[in-house]
Formats: structure tokens, sequence, C-alpha cells
């Protein structure tokens, strides 16, 4: 949905509001009225997707945008707020005041009426529909907000963009199983920490696990602990996510090493055996080795000079370690 083009005013709202009807329908949420002064220049896109009772959309707005007084608007929904740049300022339930969604904040409640609600004319942000059923009583009456930048809404944000991508080729069963995950890592996000009771939760703790370690492969400080704490659980949470996907954390990491060592050994320009051990966080070369010829059933001079065989272009001997090779 893109109501920015220069064209687009003043039907950029109606265009807006098609898009979402289209994509979302009013079964999940329904657009509320939009202020005089704020229709007239509606300039925001966005990409949404929908998942059963769940929606994500994810907003840039090139105005402001405020919506008009709402009467009634009976809701019952959950609504989740991830600002990443501007802010977003939500009208409270009566006897409450309003609440500003700073950049680099987030925000969860249960709306039980359409309240009114404006944007800065900056703004990104994440804006997440729930259904109420798991999650309205975990907040009762309670707006619970805290950094973006928290470990669960970190995984809670890397799991809506893989929705978006993927959704279109899911079948009935992986969009329901990616609806249920979503709910369980906004409960998580509520609760402050991830639920060792929550097997659901598993297999995108590890698949954030795995991205976190395929950044840091070169580190001499990754480890379980380190992933486990970067992404605030216990280590054994972190190996019972694994588990469940049926791998261990270690091995994945050992065998990623691996296999970026065996493509820098194809390269025109080659670490020697002992280089690459060292960079890849190896013991020693003998150990590098002797793990590498168990992976890939050649030591890694034996690949290399494999590799070179089969290229048309020349490259550089690589520099052998006798002594490793026979370890």
């Amino acid at each position: 949905m893109d109501s920015t083009a220069p064209d687009a005013a003043p039907r950029g709202l109606d265009a807006f509001r098609r898009g979402w009807q289209t994509q979302i329908g009013d079964d999940v949420f329904q657009l509320p009225a939009f202020s005089p002064e704020t229709t007239g220049d509606f300039r925001v896109k966005g990409k949404v997707t929908k998942v059963h009772g769940a929606a994500i959309a994810d907003l840039h707005a090139a105005s402001a945008t405020r919506t008009a007084e709402v009467p009634g608007g009976d809701q019952d929904l959950v609504a989740m707020y991830i600002v990443r740049r501007g802010a977003w300022t939500l009208g409270g339930a009566p006897g409450h005041g309003d609440r500003a969604v700073s950049a680099g904040q987030f925000l969860v409640r249960h709306l039980g009426r359409l309240t009114a609600f404006e944007t800065s004319a900056d703004l990104t942000a994440k804006f997440l529909v729930l259904p109420p059923g798991e999650l309205k009583p975990l907040l009762g009456n309670r707006a619970i907000t805290g950094p973006a930048e928290s470990a669960e809404v970190r995984l809670l944000t890397a799991l809506t963009d893989m929705i978006h991508t993927t959704v279109a080729d899911l079948g009935p069963a992986g969009v329901a199983a990616a609806q249920g995950t979503l709910i369980e890592l906004a409960k998580a996000v509520a609760k402050g920490r991830f639920d060792d009771g929550e097997s659901r939760l598993a297999p995108a703790l590890a698949r954030a696990a795995k991205d976190l370690a395929d950044r840091r492969l070169a580190d001499p400080e990754l480890s379980p602990a380190m992933l486990a704490r970067e992404l605030n659980v216990s280590v054994r949470t972190l190996h019972r996510a694994f588990a469940a996907v049926g791998e261990q954390v270690g091995t994945y990491i050992r065998h990623r090493r691996l296999h970026e060592a065996r493509l820098a050994l194809a390269a025109p320009s080659r670490l020697s055996v002992s280089e690459l051990a060292a960079h890849w966080q190896f013991a020693d070369s003998s150990h590098f080795t002797r793990a590498f010829k168990k992976h890939f059933g050649q030591t890694p001079t034996e690949y290399a000079r494999a590799t070179e065989a089969a290229s048309p272009s020349p490259h550089r001997p690589l520099p052998s370690d006798a002594s490793t090779e026979s370890a």
C-alpha cells in the first residue's frame, strides 16, 4: 500500500484504505476515520500481511497523521507498536492520558475500544494486530512498554520479516503455526522473558541464534553461553530449542566455521592451514585438519589441490603444513 506518490493527494487516504481492506479486511482491524486536516495530505506507505486473525504492518509515514475523535468503535484485540523512527501517540482509555511511543520503544496493550492516535511525519514502525485470547488475560488493563532492542522484540521482529517473505507460499498448517508463534513471542515480550515451557518458541529461538552465530563466526567469544546471553535466555533454554529442531549449538557453530574455511580454500588468494585454523577459532591446525577431514572426507590441503586442479585459472599453491596433515 503506497499513497506517497506526488499525484496521490488528496486521494492518498482512499488509496491506502482500499489497499488495507483488500489485503486485511475489516474483520481483523477496522481503520478509523482520519481528521480532516490530515486526509488532504495523507502520505503513508506500508507492507501488510494477514495471518489468520493476526496482521503485521510495516508502516512509513511521509506526513503527519491524526485520527478523528472516535465516539464508539468497540474493539477486542491486542495491538503492538514497535517504533524505529519518529513517534506514535496513542489515546488512552477514559481516565488515562495519552501514551507516546518514541523511537526505539515498543508498546503492547489490549484494545477494548478504538481510541484516537496520531503519528509524526517521519514515522517508521511495525504495527501488529493479534487475537486477544491468550494475551488479554496476561495484559489486563496494562500497557506494557520497553526498548525495541530487547532480545524478545528483536526475535519477534525477525519473525514478522520472515512471515512477510514466506506467507504466500505457506500451506494452512504453516499459516496456523506462524500465527501461533507470533502469539507466543508476543507473550514473551509481555512477560519480559521466554517461557521454557513454550515449545513453540523453539524454532524461532533456534533461527535467531543461528543468525547471530553466523554474524559472529570469527569471534573468539562465540559460544552457547554468549548466544544465550545476547538473546536473553538461559543456556538450557537455548540447548532445548536446538534439540527441538534436531541440532546442537556447538555442532552448528563448528560446521558453519568449517564451511566458511572450505570456501576460503577455494578462493584465488588463500590462507595457509594454520592461518585458517586460527581465523576460524580452532585450537590448532591439527585439530582443524582432523575436523575438516571428518566432515568433508578430505584434509584441507587435499581439498585445495583438488579444487585447484579442477579450476581453469592458476592459483598460488597452498602453503602446506606437513606435520598437520600427518597428525
